[in-house]
């Protein structure tokens, strides 16, 4: 089963809003066993509207719509919907009842506009909108080899289309739709560092030649890792393992992860599992390392804080780096990130603790050290390590290679203590 989303509206075209609902889509149809084969933004323009929805039926069994079903004079997805669909606009009770629920409340919204919202498509199937006034509406069509299409539109409010996905949409594919689908759509994800995404393809050729077709392997690179995504389409969840541990063999020189989740949410996960806990001392990530672990729910049980030393006399006067090491060897060495970690795990009193120390330019490098050198230490119940990296010459892309860096190591570090 194969699903097309388009989204509708100028101000996604302008840049002036960020289309944040495909991605969420995509993400609920994979979990659905719904292969996504294009995304694709409009104006709200007639005759482009229907151009998309016509191409998209050239090539999916469903096409999921956000966008353009509001009251004003811009909002004119349900029209043309109307007539892609050979249907008329008819007042609906239960819309309109539902409508003036919502409002109840506020009585200056419902106008002369607001009732143009209980006016719905004569032919389609209207689902609720739990939190909107917008109709969720469900278009069929029998395409010319006789297959079974359908059209759903939701409203492009990102929270109202995710709570009529989950809630409506959702439910109403399985029950209609999905059942007639063979197979599944099933994904297995690895993580890999410290080998090159060519060098890497090289190394997995032979075994990925020999691959069913339907199964695919993609290479997804990101902050100097790379995760390779296993991919089964109409298959069997156990054809897709066979293959994955095969993979995972393959790659175990260079392996970081089998499962498709956040670096720090696996650094948390193990920590939690312990009972021990981190803190971090950054000076050239200035807390980007701090937001990761602090990011997710839960991580109250294992992130005690950060100290954000940028300059030397915070790394002096509050992580307890000598003035001498500052002096002889520098902001960006082993000796200041060493006593910037051991500072700050003596300081917070956890069991483990990072730190970084880099140049992130543009400015500021030397020929002994560029742009792009970092430093970085971990303090352990069993000894301080430190490592020397080089991590690029962009200012964005060093502090994100850092973070990533920082949270590999340290897994390793946990795994073997």
């Amino acid at each position: 089963m194969q699903a097309e989303i388009i989204t509708i509206g100028d101000e996604l075209l302008i840049g002036q809003v960020v289309d944040t609902n495909s991605a969420w889509m995509a993400q609920r149809l994979n979990m659905s066993g719904v292969e996504l084969k294009q995304i694709t933004s409009v104006h709200d323009d007639a005759e482009h509207i229907a151009k998309a929805v016509d191409e998209a039926f050239s090539r999916a069994d469903i096409v999921l719509t956000t966008g353009g079903l509001g009251p004003t004079k811009d909002d004119i997805t349900k029209q043309v919907l109307c007539d892609i669909f050979g249907t008329k606009l008819v007042p609906d009770a239960r819309v309109r009842e539902h409508i003036y629920d919502l409002y109840k409340a506020r009585p200056d919204v419902l106008n002369r506009l607001t009732e143009t919202q209980w006016q719905v498509p004569e032919t389609a199937e209207i689902l609720e909108n739990r939190v909107g006034s917008a109709p969720l509406m469900v278009f069929r069509r029998t395409a010319a080899d006789g297959h079974r299409q359908w059209l759903i539109s939701m409203p492009g409010v990102p929270y109202e289309m995710e709570i009529a996905m989950t809630e409506q949409v959702e439910p109403y594919m399985r029950r209609i739709i999905l059942q007639q689908t063979e197979g599944q759509i099933v994904h297995r994800t690895a993580l890999v560092s410290g080998i090159p995404e060519s060098s890497l393809a090289i190394h997995l050729e032979e075994w990925e030649s020999d691959l069913p077709p339907q199964l695919h392997l993609a290479y997804l690179p990101k902050d100097g890792t790379i995760r390779l995504r296993l991919s089964g389409y109409g298959v069997q969840a156990k054809d897709v393992q066979r293959e994955f541990d095969t993979l995972c063999g393959l790659v175990k020189d260079w392996l970081v992860l089998t499962e498709d989740e956040p670096l720090e949410v696996a650094v948390g996960r193990i920590l939690k599992e312990k009972g021990q806990t981190i803190a971090t001392a950054e000076s050239c990530t200035g807390g980007r390392l701090a937001a990761l672990l602090n990011a997710h729910a839960g991580s109250s049980e294992f992130y005690m804080g950060s100290v954000v030393a940028y300059d030397n006399s915070v790394k002096q006067h509050v992580l307890g780096v000598s003035e001498q090491t500052l002096a002889t060897c520098g902001a960006v060495s082993e000796d200041t990130v060493r006593q910037m970690a051991e500072g700050v795990r003596a300081l917070l009193g956890t069991d483990y603790a990072i730190a970084t120390s880099g140049i992130a330019g543009p400015g500021g490098g030397t020929p002994e050290k560029p742009v792009g050198t970092v430093w970085m230490a971990w303090a352990t119940p069993r000894g301080t390590f430190a490592e020397c990296f080089h991590l690029g010459s962009l200012r964005d892309q060093i502090t994100a290679r850092a973070c990533t860096k920082a949270l590999i190591r340290l897994l390793a570090i946990l795994r073997c203590q």
